[in-house]
C-alpha cells in the first residue's frame, strides 16, 4: 500500500499514512495535497492552500529581482600615443562612470608598429588606474588580446554612487544665476 510522509498546513508532522487517508484530510480541510520531495522514502506531502504558495512564491521572485543591481560595463577606448589633454578628458569620462556605480572596460587599441611596444599601453593603463585610485580598483589587470589590451576597472564598494541626473528638456526648471 503507497504511503506518504504528511506535514499539516501549520508545517507540523502528521506522520506516515497511506495516499488516500492523506487526500481525504485534504479535502477535510479544503486544501490540496502537495508532494514536497519526492526522492525522500516516503515521499513528503503536505497540506496548504496551491494558489496562495504560487502567489506568494511569484511575489518573492519578484521583490528579490526589484532587489538586485543591473551592472553595467562601459566602455573607453584609448591608443598608446595619446595627448595629454585627450588622455585627461577620457580619464574624466571614466571618472564620471565610477562614480554613477558602473564598471569600466578601458580598451588600448594598437595599429601597425605600435603592436611591438605593448609596454607602451601597460604603462598608461597602469598610470590610469593609479589616477582614479580612490574611485574604483582594477578588477581584471592588463592583457592583450590580439591588437588590444583590455583592463577593466570596478568602482568601489563603500562608495557612494552619484545618481544619474535627468536632462530637463529645453532648460526649464533651471534658475538664472545672479551675476
Amino acid at each position: 500500500m503507497p504511503e506518504v510522509r504528511l506535514v499539516g498546513p501549520n508545517g507540523e508532522q502528521v506522520g506516515i499514512v497511506r495516499i488516500e487517508d492523506a487526500l481525504r484530510l485534504a479535502v477535510e480541510a479544503d486544501l490540496d495535497l502537495v508532494e514536497v520531495a519526492p526522492q525522500a522514502r516516503p515521499p513528503v506531502c503536505k497540506l496548504m492552500d496551491y494558489g496562495k504558495f504560487k502567489y506568494e512564491s511569484a511575489q518573492k521572485a519578484r521583490e528579490s529581482r526589484r532587489n538586485q543591481q543591473l551592472t553595467v560595463i562601459k566602455e573607453q577606448k584609448l591608443r598608446p600615443k595619446i595627448d595629454p589633454h585627450d588622455y585627461e578628458t577620457k580619464k574624466n569620462h571614466v571618472v564620471r562612470f565610477l562614480e554613477h556605480g558602473h564598471k569600466v572596460k578601458v580598451t588600448i587599441m594598437f595599429r601597425g608598429r605600435e603592436q611591438s611596444r605593448p609596454e607602451l599601453g601597460f604603462r598608461l593603463l597602469q598610470r590610469l588606474a593609479d589616477d582614479i585610485a580612490e574611485l574604483g580598483f582594477v578588477e581584471s589587470s592588463p592583457k592583450q588580446d590580439g591588437r588590444n589590451m583590455i583592463m577593466v576597472l570596478a568602482p568601489h564598494k563603500t562608495t557612494k554612487t552619484r545618481p544619474v541626473k535627468a536632462a530637463t528638456p529645453s532648460g526649464e526648471g533651471e534658475q538664472p544665476s545672479a551675476e
